[in-house]
């Protein structure tokens, strides 16, 4: 599936498109990026009663400001009243590299970042989430799916056989379940 263009007006369709994937596929566990937890909670309501594992994976604290967490701390407590799981961890495709790129003006990791992009932002977020939610030891190296958006809400949604940070090259991307045209 395609959407003609980006944004959070395609998260109703995706988060369909992604139940349906789970029951068809048996999957056991899905990610879905939500920076203040608004497309995470949608998610939870979307998912409540099936046997999957919903880990919603957000901004590393500081993202923006030095100790500031964005996501809202009463849709966190939703999220978890749904049976979800939040994990807030380093971005592995942006705080160090972009660390490194600070101090000495390159980053290898936004090499890869920039790649990924190529397929668009949503298909890049997807493989990071998956490799921050392995790295926190909330999924097993198995195939999930990973929902993320353009910006705000969720247009975008692979299925990914995960693995950590350190293992990143092993992550493969099995499937994109859907992704806007326009990126």
């Amino acid at each position: 599936m395609h959407f003609s263009a980006p944004g959070p007006e395609n998260t109703e369709a995706t988060l369909k498109l992604v139940k349906e994937e789970i029951e068809k596929r048996g999957i056991e566990y899905v990610l879905v990026a939500s920076t203040t937890g608004a497309t995470g909670v949608k998610a939870a309501r979307a998912f409540l009663g099936l046997k999957v594992k919903l880990v919603v994976v957000t901004h590393n604290a500081g993202f923006k400001e030095p100790g500031d967490r964005e996501i809202e701390p009463e849709l966190k407590a939703e999220i978890e009243k749904l049976d979800g799981t939040v994990s807030t961890g380093t971005m592995v495709l942006r705080s160090l590299g972009r660390a490194i790129k600070n101090s000495v003006g390159y980053s290898d990791n936004e090499i890869v970042a920039q790649v990924l992009r190529m397929f668009g932002q949503g298909i890049k977020v997807c493989v990071e989430i998956v490799a921050m939610a392995a790295d926190a030891g909330l999924v097993p190296p198995v195939n999930v799916i990973a929902v993320a958006g353009t910006g705000r809400g969720a247009d975008t949604a692979c299925l990914i056989s995960a693995d950590s940070s350190n293992r990143f090259f092993g992550i493969k991307i099995r499937e994109i379940l859907v992704k806007p045209n326009d990126f």
